[in-house]
């Protein structure tokens, strides 16, 4: 457990930063709307981008990992999707919890903890999982939008979701960086450096910004997010074992890295799209927070499990 700690550690440290600076008025209401701005527009595309073109298509190609760790995904997102629906018809609010369920912490938690578990073998996994996680991500961006647009005519529905597709930076940034990366092309130093810088700044910049939004005073934490991190924490591993070992039969290694990398809390990107589109992201900063929480129990027991397979 002790090495996972210090994996989560650096996580509920930026959290509880963001939190202090929003209650003793260190940062205000107007420092979490441009700290979000930032990272939408700026920080978060370079990470995505930097990330993209830097892998390579032969190491991303692994059909039965793929499948185990995507299908997992989509299993959670459509359960949590479908369950939010029912609750309050609103497909937008839907794909934000969906998302929120199925949207791995791979960057910032999965590949360290991968490489301590499983040594250099367990990085193209964790590589391989964030690029499924994008795939997720651009799934819950066209049905927010087809929610958002449901007012309008199918034929101005697909014209707004295309059009709002085509400009999210969130999307653009990886989709760019793959391109990028087929054409073997090298990128000049001094601007390499300025999107690393951007980069660098995603996940801290994110964090204490959620930190500033658990300041926001609510009763209890909503029910839904305590469902929503058990289906992340204890469902969506469940079902990535049963599709990679007793289903397809992968290798040890798979098997243990898919597990592992399917039982990640929620990572910032379905709070970064809640702010892209204006909407409430209390709920969805709450998950972040109680499946980091909870992932240190959840990690550590299958840490332990995937030594004895």
């Amino acid at each position: 457990m002790f090495y996972v700690f210090n994996v989560v550690f650096p996580v509920f440290t930026l959290i509880l930063i963001g939190y202090l600076c929003g209650r003793t008025g260190k940062l205000g209401d107007s420092a979490a709307i441009e700290l979000n701005r930032f990272v939408v527009w700026l920080a978060l595309p370079a990470q995505l981008f930097n990330f993209a073109s830097s892998s390579s298509w032969q190491t991303l190609w692994q059909p039965g990992f793929i499948a185990a760790f995507f299908l997992s995904c989509l299993a959670v997102f459509i359960l949590v999707l479908v369950t939010s629906w029912m609750r309050n018809r609103d497909l937008a609010a839907a794909s934000f919890s969906g998302l929120s369920a199925s949207y791995s912490n791979t960057g910032y938690m999965g590949i360290p903890l991968c490489v301590l578990a499983l040594g250099q073998d367990g990085l193209a996994p964790a590589i391989i999982s964030t690029f499924i996680v994008f795939v997720m991500f651009a799934i819950a961006t066209v049905l927010i939008e087809v929610g958002i647009q449901s007012h309008k005519k199918s034929h101005e529905i697909a014209f707004s979701v295309i059009r709002s597709l085509c400009t999210n930076p969130l999307l653009i940034a990886p989709v760019a960086g793959l391109v990028w990366s087929s054409t073997d092309l090298v990128l000049y130093d001094p601007l390499a450096q300025v999107i690393s810088f951007l980069a660098a700044a995603a996940t801290p910049c994110a964090l204490v910004s959620i930190g500033l939004f658990l300041m926001q005073k609510e009763s209890a934490v909503p029910q839904q997010a305590w469902s929503i991190s058990f289906a992340k924490l204890i469902i969506q591993p469940l079902i990535a074992w049963l599709i990679a070992g007793p289903l397809l039969g992968l290798p040890d290694l798979w098997v243990s890295s898919v597990v592992i990398l399917a039982a990640l809390p929620t990572g910032t990107g379905p709070f970064m799209l809640a702010q892209y589109y204006k909407v409430d992201g209390r709920m969805i900063s709450r998950v972040v927070l109680l499946s980091t929480l909870g992932s240190l129990l959840t990690l550590s027991l299958f840490l332990w499990w995937s030594k004895g397979v």
